[in-house]
């Protein structure tokens, strides 16, 4: 090894070491993913999802859902084919849900995964704390510790708590790869909710698979195909009362 690529590397692992060194709180963590993609990552993405629902006795059902999303915020359901008119449509913080190409009702809903699995790498920093603050995580605890045989950073939770609001992500790459938070259907049961599979797309990266715990079960799955990014999606798409005439999927 000649000393122009012995200091290269030498200079990498210190500006790595330097650039973890900093982080010691969970609002740093947020900025420094977002610093690290903001130039990079993708402002739409679209995909075919199979969502897997696992029962008590074993069996499972699936269905297909068509997804896009515009980031920061904006993230489109549709529920089976664009002819059955069912699906969600979620804006800022508030999901209309559409049954029958109708609109069936409307209510608060801030959806981490979307949050910290897309939209921090896109918005300003400062609208992710006040979000992720917002909805019950302590920014100020954030220990190391390991996933997946990868070191990551915990925010939220001490070590062995596994019952307080927490966010896992990668110390090398930055990325979400777990959330643990109450169950919307039960708020005395936790979801354990994993990013999985991540693929490189379009300069950044997308998790084709997410998983979904429930005492330590495994209850729930997504798994994306025909993944693209930057697709030309307008705003009528996300515009719940044109949810009937506009069909950005191919079915």
């Amino acid at each position: 090894m000649n000393l122009r690529k012995l200091f290269l590397i030498t200079a990498l692992l210190t500006s790595t070491v330097a650039h973890a060194q900093k982080i010691h709180s969970g609002d740093a963590l947020l900025r420094a993913m977002h610093d690290r993609y903001q130039s990079s990552w993708y402002k739409t993405i679209t995909f075919t999802q199979k969502s897997t629902t696992y029962k008590p006795d074993g069996t499972s059902t699936a269905e297909t859902w068509y997804e896009a999303a515009l980031l920061p915020g904006k993230l489109r359901i549709d529920v089976g084919p664009a002819t059955s008119g069912n699906g969600y449509v979620l804006v800022d913080g508030t999901v209309t849900i559409v049954k029958d190409n109708k609109i069936a009702g409307t209510r608060p809903l801030v959806n981490m995964l979307l949050v910290l699995g897309f939209d921090v790498y896109t918005q300003a920093p400062e609208t992710t704390i006040k979000v992720v603050q917002g909805e019950g995580y302590d920014l100020t605890k954030l220990r190391e510790d390991t996933w997946e045989g990868h070191p990551v950073y915990v925010v939220g939770a001490d070590k062995s708590d596994v019952k307080s609001r927490q966010f896992w992500v990668t110390k090398d790459t930055l990325l979400f790869v777990r959330e643990i938070e109450p169950s919307r259907a039960d708020a005395q049961k936790l979801d354990d909710i994993r990013f999985t599979d991540y693929r490189p797309l379009a300069g950044a990266w997308v998790a084709a698979r997410v998983e979904v715990y429930s005492e330590d079960k495994l209850v729930f799955s997504e798994d994306y195909s025909d993944i693209q990014a930057n697709v030309k999606l307008g705003p009528e798409v996300f515009d719940p009362q044109q949810f009937s005439t506009t069909h950005w999927e191919k079915p």
